[in-house]
């Protein structure tokens, strides 16, 4: 919402996608999502002002093919596996995404600009 808010006299959005591949930490279906990040996590009536789309894959054999596209055009971002237990795909790849919350910055024509880990609001700021 943050980020909405910051950039939101330009031609910018935030779009969502919840995933279960990281610890199991989103077991919910997809029509629960809003209502988990309402009352869960986060939690305290947190209301998106941003799209949530339905629960994907963004690693292993069923990976949605957007996610598939934007790992394959830019850097990967995290040379470090890290705990493998932690991971439900299959075949880990030297580019999957790693963890919730990395965030991919696409241009207004669609183009894959930038990856980042777990970073603040402003260095997307800066980026944008």
């Amino acid at each position: 919402n943050a980020l909405m808010e910051m950039f939101s006299d330009l031609s910018f959005t935030v779009l969502g996608f919840s995933c279960n591949q990281f610890g199991l930490q989103s077991p919910e279906v997809s029509h629960e999502t809003l209502n988990i990040l309402k009352y869960v996590r986060p939690g305290g009536g947190f209301v998106p002002k941003f799209p949530v789309f339905g629960k994907v894959e963004v690693n292993g054999l069923n990976e949605e093919p957007l996610f598939t596209y934007l790992k394959e055009s830019l850097p990967f971002v995290n040379p470090v596996i890290g705990d493998i237990k932690k991971f439900y795909w299959s075949p880990i790849k030297v580019n999957d995404i790693r963890w919730n919350f990395e965030k991919f910055l696409i241009t207004a024509d669609g183009m894959p600009f930038k990856y980042e880990l777990h970073c603040p609001i402003e260095k997307v700021e800066k980026d944008i």
